[in-house]
Formats: C-alpha cells, structure tokens, sequence
C-alpha cells in the first residue's frame, strides 16, 4: 500500500499529543509493542505505530497530587523551557491513557492483581474517566515509568497527513502480568517485535511504517535489553526533531537534524539523516543495512 504524498500548507499551530514506545525484554532481545491503525483511520489508516493519541482537555486538569511522581520532575524531564505545568502533567496523563485504551495496558501498575484491568476496563465502559477509574480504585497515575525519549513536531507542510502534531513520545517498561489487547476500534491488531524485526518487515512491504516510527526503530535496532533503552533515555534530555522537506529529482525527502540540508547542524542520532521516499516507501541512503546499523 502506497503512502499518499501531501503537499499542502497546514496553517493550524500542531496539536500537543503523546506516544509511548512500551518495551520489554523477548526470548530473543529488545522487543516494543506497535499496533496497526484500522484502514480507514483517518490519520496514518493500516500504518502500524507506537499507542499513543493527542492531548484531550481532561488529561490536563489531572492535579499534581494524582501523579506518583513530584509535578517539578515531570516538567524538567521534558526539558522544555516555558512549558506550563497543565501541559506537563497532562502530556504524561495522555501517555498513560492512551496505553491503556489502545492496548489494554496499564503502565507503572501491578500486573499481579488479579482482574485489575478487566476493573479498570469495567469503570471507563461505563462512562468513568480513566483517571476518575484509577482513583475509584487506589490506584496512583504512575507517570514515573514514563521516561521522555523524542519530541516530534510535524512542519507545516506534512509529507503524510494533512494535520500537524507536536507528539512526545516516551519509552516504558512493559508491566509483568498484563497482556496486550488492541482496541478493536483503533486498531486491527497489536504485536511485540524486535526493532530490526519491524524494520526488515517493512522493508519486505509486510507491514507500512511512518517516518517517526521508522526512525525510532532504527535507534532501537542498536539498542539489545530494555534496561539500555531505559538508561539511554536517562543519559540525555530528549531530542528534539523537527523534520524538514524537500522534493528532489521528484521525490520526497525528509531531512533530520545533522543532516547537510537540515537547519539544524548537530545530530541528535547515529544513523541515516533523511528518507527519501520511492519505490511506494520512505527509504535511507544505505537502505535497509543503513537503517539497521
């Protein structure tokens, strides 16, 4: 399936949203979880992604008190000057939200209760909130498993969608005991697989990756455990990426920071620095051997 090109100016400001890169340690290595949107979704339809979705206006009246972490860390691990403590909090309610309504999965939670989903599960069915179902039950907002990893803001002219979006994406362990059910509204399914795994499939034409997902699993495919990909979130503030395109020789080429025809000189990853898209896929000078690293 081929990803149609955009090259409209959206003048909207890019909506804030959230995405998590949830992890964990498979039989052979470093695996994350993605789940492919439904076809006829109209943001990156039959694509699989990170769970994760925007910002919605109760995720920010969420009070610091909720959250099992002090308010001043969360907004210092975004390490972004400015930002304001609703937008903070909220960012990560979303994260957690968004989790556990595309993938059934509760974060930071003890998977070892028994029912303890299927209970949270039961809540929001009927009409709770999700942060309202977590208090119903003692349960704290664990935004400390959430560790920032990247900011992705889309540029003004998209390469493949018509909306712009400011997403934060995170990286968490996944919790012991829980399973993995995607949302059959959302998504048609919901896979744990090995960054180079996921990278070789799309390659394949298996399965249809976006650039900020292509991207990130190339990061991840030089990563082997969860614990490295926990203590590389920890060793740096997050990156900031704000794509930057062009069209040459009548493709389509995203650029990155570091890259000779990016704005901004320093890379902030090893590996490719663009994606050029041909042959009905985005792919790095090198191809898949470059993005394998």
């Amino acid at each position: 399936m081929a990803i149609p090109i955009n090259s409209d100016t959206v003048h909207t400001p890019p909506v804030p949203s959230a995405t998590v890169m949830v992890v964990r340690d498979g039989p052979g290595g470093l695996e994350v979880l993605l789940v492919r949107r439904h076809g006829n979704s109209g943001v990156l339809g039959g694509v699989h992604v990170f769970p994760g979705g925007k910002l919605d206006m109760g995720d920010q009246q969420v009070g610091p008190s909720a959250l099992d972490q002090p308010a001043a860390a969360l907004v210092q691990s975004l390490g972004e000057p400015g930002l304001d403590l609703s937008t903070a909090l909220g960012l990560h309610v979303a994260a957690l939200r968004e989790t556990f309504e595309e993938c059934g999965l509760l974060l930071g939670q003890p998977g070892a209760v028994p029912g303890l989903v299927q209970q949270v599960r039961a809540h929001t069915r009927a009409g709770t909130g999700f942060v309202a179902a977590l208090q119903q039950l003692g349960l704290p907002l664990a935004a400390s498993c959430l560790l920032p990893w990247s900011r992705w803001i889309t540029p003004r002219v998209p390469s493949i969608t018509n909306k712009r979006f400011d997403t934060r994406f995170f990286v968490a362990p996944a919790p012991h005991g829980q399973v993995a059910e995607h949302c059959t509204f959302e998504a048609t399914e919901a896979v744990w697989m090995a960054p180079r795994t996921g990278l070789e499939r799309y390659w394949a034409g298996e399965i249809e990756l976006a650039p900020p997902q292509i991207m990130t699993l190339s990061q991840f495919s030089r990563l082997r455990s969860v614990a490295q990909v926990l203590a590389a979130a920890r060793s740096r503030p997050p990156a900031l990426i704000a794509p930057e395109s062009f069209d040459e020789d009548g493709c389509r080429v995203i650029c990155y920071p570091g890259d000779p025809r990016h704005s901004v000189p320093e890379r902030v990853w090893a590996g490719p620095t663009r994606l050029t898209y041909r042959n009905q896929r985005f792919e790095a000078d090198g191809g898949l051997t470059a993005l394998l690293g």
